[in-house]
């Protein structure tokens, strides 16, 4: 019987150093993580890393990733659960019920092993670095030393929230225009294989020449008829020269945060974005008790943009010399006045987290109208590129035809 419990209970796949230093790994049986922890620990074994062992050794194809939007619901329930005064290891297990994605409750589980064999929340935190960032992490701790974790879970659950909000504000307005583009130009494409030939061959047999316009749109139709497959080529070698340019290269990274600001429809709206989000992060930290400077630099990493990064770290080190921060906002020349109005109003009346966020919530909801104004003018430009190339295409195969009927 003891065997067959021991097989029911799930493995733990573990890496460490023994008592002599050296490097080890293995599995282990174990009702949770925190008990397997305890038993290798008595085994004198120093954990590294240690995580669940997958049953199906397909799962990593089918497992479902966490976005964003679930680490703000995880905070929010916690939240919501903490103020009610549910124990925290208790709260864990009911958030962990509730959650329909398993990964996510697979993380919460892994929260409360870590919560249930001594470490900290921040600590236990930390553990899942992919999901939680030193921002998270670092108000957690504070709300932890204060003895307001509760409260403090609730100002991190909104900030999540808004944040993702933005972030899917911004996705929505980019989103658009780029599907139905792609869209037109696959149409496109299957008329310059499929549809073009077929004029082309009824206009051979007519032995006059082409107008131009038509010459050219059936020369590139023949062109993508043998060569499609370079076409391909290029656009899939295209797309990955982007991405790994873009995960390895800072200054590929720098140069687009700058051309996307100086785009003429949506560098205005991620202008308003990364001042919102310099607004809404600098108000949570600075309202949680981290020291200004330290919140000036944790704001830095989230405005997401190199120029409001290196803004802000110039507003970090001004401020370090005894430099108010409405001043040191101004000397940037990156900040609408506005927002240095209400910082210099915050920094009057000793309350500036709630200034901040008030320009917090002014420029998200600028965001907001943004998005909306932009989508209303998306719609008949989208409409004009349309009938430019699938319009464009229609006249080029019936201009023969027209000049023929001219003749005659």
């Amino acid at each position: 019987m003891a065997v067959n419990k021991a097989e029911d209970m799930p493995n733990f796949l573990y890496e460490g150093t023994n008592r002599r230093g050296q490097k080890i790994k293995g599995e282990i049986p174990s009702k949770n993580m925190a008990l397997a922890k305890a038993v290798l620990r008595k085994q004198g074994v120093n954990v590294t890393s240690i995580r669940k062992k997958s049953k199906n050794p397909l799962e990593f194809l089918t497992k479902k990733k966490i976005s964003p939007m679930d680490i703000a619901i995880f905070t929010r329930q916690l939240a919501t659960m903490m103020k009610a005064g549910v124990p925290l290891v208790q709260t864990y297990e009911i958030v962990a019920e509730g959650l329909d994605n398993p990964t996510m409750r697979e993380v919460v589980l892994g929260i409360k092993g870590e919560v249930e064999g001594g470490n900290t929340f921040a600590g236990s935190l930390k553990k899942y670095p992919q999901y939680f960032d030193d921002l998270f992490c670092s108000l957690v701790a504070s709300g932890e030393q204060s003895g307001a974790l509760e409260t403090m879970l609730d100002r991190v659950a909104i900030y999540k929230e808004k944040s993702e909000l933005l972030k899917m504000k911004i996705k929505k307005a980019m989103k658009y225009p780029m599907a139905v583009i792609i869209v037109a130009l696959v149409v496109t494409i299957i008329l310059m294989v499929k549809v073009v030939p077929v004029f082309s061959d009824l206009f051979s047999s007519f032995g006059a020449e082409l107008p131009a316009f038509t010459q050219m749109v059936v020369d590139m139709s023949q062109w993508m008829q043998s060569y499609w497959f370079v076409l391909i080529g290029v656009i899939v070698l295209a797309v990955g020269i982007f991405r790994e340019s873009h995960k390895r290269s800072e200054k590929f990274r720098d140069f687009l945060d700058k051309t996307i600001l100086k785009m003429p429809i949506f560098g205005d709206l991620v202008y308003k974005a990364i001042i919102a989000r310099f607004a809404r992060t600098l108000a949570t930290t600075f309202a949680a008790g981290v020291p200004l400077i330290d919140a000036l630099e944790s704001t830095a990493g989230a405005t997401g943009n190199v120029i409001y990064r290196k803004a802000t770290m110039q507003i970090r080190d001004d401020v370090s010399t005894g430099q108010q921060l409405q001043f040191s906002m101004r000397t940037t020349n990156r900040f609408p006045s506005m927002a240095i109005q209400m910082v210099a109003i915050g920094e009057e009346s000793g309350a500036l987290d709630a200034m901040l966020d008030k320009v917090a919530t002014h420029f998200e909801n600028e965001v907001d109208n943004a998005v909306d104004g932009l989508t209303a003018l998306m719609e008949p430009m989208i409409m004009a590129i349309l009938g430019v190339l699938v319009g464009g295409l229609v006249v080029a195969m019936y201009l023969p035809i027209f000049q023929m009927g001219s003749v005659i």
